[in-house]
């Protein structure tokens, strides 16, 4: 007798996956480890890709011409935009001739955009102008451009074989002066290399405060020494060195004894250890040298 069931079939299993991973996949996960492929994949291939677009697409002449006038156009309408426009100029802290030659020096038409506006360039055109010291320029709210100067101030007047120079306190030249009694209050240098030691002058002219009245001015003899030049035609002769020191010497002796309000031409303080004066010999006879008392 057979069985009324038949056989029951087997089902075939699926063959198993070898868990282990294949030469190929082994060597790129081994590779992906690796830094610097990881960086050459995320940022070296990325911008290989975009540079190589860039300069295929900027290979054609026309499209390089296309995209400069775009830029340029752009740009163009940035720059003429009513908020960066400069219309009016300022000047502060400058005296009118000054401000009229700072007008006329600039390069500068108005209005103007503020970004064809060198400042740099324009701070530089005003430092050569004697009378400036420094200069300050900012492009301020409402389209203006604000220049604030600060001058320099003349402290001596320098007579030169051309005329009357104005110096500031530092030797610089401020400005000509064309005559004498536009500065009665500047006191006067003279000398070649007078210019280069105002300081040293302005030290004299305050040690010798107390005869101010009679000073007429200060030469530079030599480029060495200087020589103070009083009314009545007398002279003081200071020495190379300690000048200032001579000069109180000399207000000493004249208060004490009114030394110079004597018949002398010459106070001669070269020699600190034997000064000396000259006096002015009646009827017109010879010089007579002397030391001064006491020494």
């Amino acid at each position: 007798m057979q069985p009324l069931r038949g056989p029951e079939r087997r089902h075939a299993e699926p063959p198993r996956r070898d868990p282990a991973p294949s030469r190929l996949s082994y060597r790129v996960e081994r590779l992906w480890l690796t830094p610097a492929f990881r960086k050459v994949v995320r940022v070296g291939l990325p911008s290989f890709l975009i540079v190589a677009t860039v300069v295929g697409y900027l290979a054609d002449a026309d499209r390089r011409g296309a995209l400069q006038t775009m830029l340029a156009d752009l740009r163009e309408s940035v720059e003429n935009r009513p908020e960066f426009r400069v219309s009016l100029m300022a000047i502060d802290g400058a005296s009118e001739p000054v401000a009229n030659a700072i007008r006329s020096m600039l390069p500068v038409t108005l209005p103007a955009s503020s970004f064809r506006l060198d400042l740099a360039a324009l701070r530089a055109t005003i430092a050569q102008i004697d009378a400036v010291a420094s200069a300050d320029l900012y492009i301020r709210k409402g389209g203006i451009l604000q220049v604030t100067v600060t001058e320099r101030q003349p402290a001596v007047l320098w007579r030169t074989g051309t005329g009357l120079e104005m110096l500031d306190a530092t030797g610089r030249r401020v400005a000509t002066l064309l005559d004498r009694t536009a500065r009665p209050d500047l006191p006067v240098i003279a000398g070649e290399g007078a210019d280069a030691r105002v300081a040293e002058a302005q030290e004299i002219l305050d040690a010798a405060r107390p005869i101010h009245a009679r000073i007429r001015g200060l030469v530079r003899v030599g480029e060495r020494r200087w020589d103070i030049i009083l009314d009545r035609d007398q002279r003081i002769l200071l020495p190379e060195t300690g000048p200032v020191e001579a000069v109180r010497r000399v207000i000493a002796l004249d208060q004490a004894e009114d030394m110079l309000g004597r018949a002398i031409t010459d106070v001669d303080m070269r020699n600190t250890n034997r000064p000396t004066i000259r006096l002015a010999a009646p009827g017109g006879l010879d010089e007579l040298e002397t030391k001064v008392a006491g020494q």
